[in-house]
C-alpha cells in the first residue's frame, strides 16, 4: 500500500485531462445536466429519500462537489416521479479509437437507438470503431474512488491502517486533497468507514483504470482528443475512460 505519484501512472491521466477539459466546458450547459441525470436515475431506481438510497446520496454529494445549486438538485429528484419523466437506462459502449486507443463509455439514455448511433459515428469518423461489449472489460480495473480534504494534522499512514477493514487499497495525497481507492465492490463499505471517521467526502464514484496504460505522442493525442471531446460532449455520455498513460 502506498500513496504519492502512483495516480499519474494509474489512469489518473484521465482525471488530469478531464480537469483541463472542464476549464473549457461551460459548467451550466455540460456538467450540471449530466449530474442532474445521475440524480434522477438514482431517485427513480431506489426512491427519493437519500437516507434510504445510497446511490442517490452519492449523486447528490457529487453534484454539491461541483457547486450545483440546491434548486437544481431538488428539481432533478422531483423529475424522477414526474408522469412524463424519461425512462433512463444505463448502457456501456466499448471501442477502439485513433492510434489504437481503447475507450470505455458509460451512458445514461432514454433512447438507446439514438445513443448507439451517435457513439458509433464518433468512433467511425475518427477511423476507429465500436467493439462487442465485454471485449475491453479485462483491460480496465473498476475501482471505487473517494475524494476528500485531508483533515489538518491527520496522519495519512495511520488513516490507511484504520480504513483497511473498510476495503481500502490505498490513499493518494495531492496537496490538501486525498483520494481513497478500493475495489468497486467495496464502495459502500469504504463510504461508511470514511463517514464513521467524520471525513467529509467531496466526491465519490466508480471509475475504470487501464490495466496496461499506453503512452501516446503529442501528435497522436491531437487525433485522440478530437474524438474524446465529441464523445464527452454528447448529452448521453456520463463518463469516458481510456488506456492513455
Amino acid at each position: 500500500m502506498h500513496f504519492g505519484n502512483k495516480k499519474i501512472n494509474m489512469g489518473r491521466a484521465f482525471e488530469y485531462r478531464r480537469a483541463a477539459k472542464e476549464k473549457r466546458w461551460d459548467k451550466m450547459s455540460k456538467v450540471f445536466p449530466k449530474l442532474a441525470k445521475a440524480i434522477t436515475l438514482a431517485a427513480k431506481e431506489g426512491g427519493m429519500d437519500p437516507e434510504m438510497n445510497a446511490k442517490l446520496r452519492t449523486a447528490i454529494q457529487n453534484a454539491k462537489g461541483e457547486n450545483m445549486p440546491k434548486d437544481n438538485i431538488e428539481n432533478a429528484i422531483k423529475r424522477a416521479e414526474a408522469k412524463d419523466a424519461e425512462n433512463y437506462v444505463e448502457v456501456n459502449y466499448e471501442g477502439k479509437g485513433p492510434h489504437g486507443v481503447l475507450v470505455f463509455v458509460e451512458c445514461a439514455t432514454d433512447n438507446t437507438t439514438r445513443t448507439v448511433a451517435n457513439v458509433k459515428s464518433y468512433f467511425n469518423k475518427a477511423g476507429g470503431g465500436v467493439v462487442p461489449n465485454g471485449s475491453l472489460e479485462f483491460m480496465f480495473n473498476r475501482r471505487a474512488v473517494f475524494e476528500f480534504e485531508l483533515p489538518e494534522g491527520m496522519d495519512v499512514q495511520e488513516l490507511e491502517l484504520e480504513l483497511i477493514d473498510g476495503g481500502l487499497e490505498e490513499i493518494e495525497v495531492d496537496g490538501a486533497t486525498a483520494y481513497a481507492y478500493a475495489d468497486w465492490q467495496d464502495f459502500g463499505q469504504l463510504a461508511a468507514a470514511l463517514e464513521e471517521k467524520n471525513i467529509d467526502i467531496k466526491k465519490s464514484n466508480l471509475q475504470r483504470f487501464p490495466t496496461s496504460p499506453v503512452e501516446f505522442t503529442d501528435e497522436q493525442m491531437v487525433d485522440i482528443e478530437k474524438m474524446l471531446d465529441k464523445i464527452e460532449d454528447d448529452d448521453d455520455a456520463q463518463a469516458v475512460y481510456t488506456n492513455i498513460a
